[in-house]
């Protein structure tokens, strides 16, 4: 078990990424509280050495994705409806960033995971597939195939 000093210093480096990470795949305030405090629990009682804090970045990336997906897979999850999607709420983003966010948030999942982590975290594909525990050719492969999805949804030109 780490110390609370040893957590507290990973919530304060490691909180954003996980809520956004989180906003991205549950799309709901609540859910994504729940989950951050899984996340740190998990951290607070593992018993992982971390080699570096990018390997500690990784662990906290993989653990936030995994417990997203539980909560999307669970059963109480699938017979609900979030009161975020009842809610008309005015959007605090400009028009041309919610579009794009809209886009993003539209791509599977699969595809979702690896623009996030390339485009706003600022990984590379080889970093990528590590974390994901894919291929780094697979990684290469998803993103082109989101950059043409987005191209379709957004309706951009080709030189791009």
């Amino acid at each position: 078990m780490r110390s609370e000093q040893e957590t507290n210093e990973a919530v304060e480096r490691y909180a954003d990424l996980v809520r956004r990470l989180c906003m991205i795949h549950l799309k709901n305030h609540a859910d994504t509280e729940d989950i951050f405090q899984t996340v740190f629990l998990k951290y607070l009682t593992s018993m992982t050495v971390f080699e570096s804090r990018e390997h500690e970045k990784a662990w906290i990336i993989r653990v936030t994705l995994n417990a997203c997906r539980d909560l999307l897979r669970s059963f109480f999850r699938s017979k609900t409806v979030s009161l975020d999607t009842l809610l008309d709420q005015p959007a605090d983003l400009a028009p041309a960033h919610s579009e794009v966010l809209e886009a993003v948030l539209s791509l599977p999942a699969q595809y979702r995971d690896v623009v996030y982590l390339h485009y706003y975290e600022g990984y590379t594909a080889p970093e990528i597939g590590k974390i994901l525990g894919k291929n780094e050719n697979t990684i290469y492969t998803r993103l082109t195939r989101a950059r043409g999805l987005l191209k379709e949804k957004l309706g951009g030109n080709d030189d791009a």
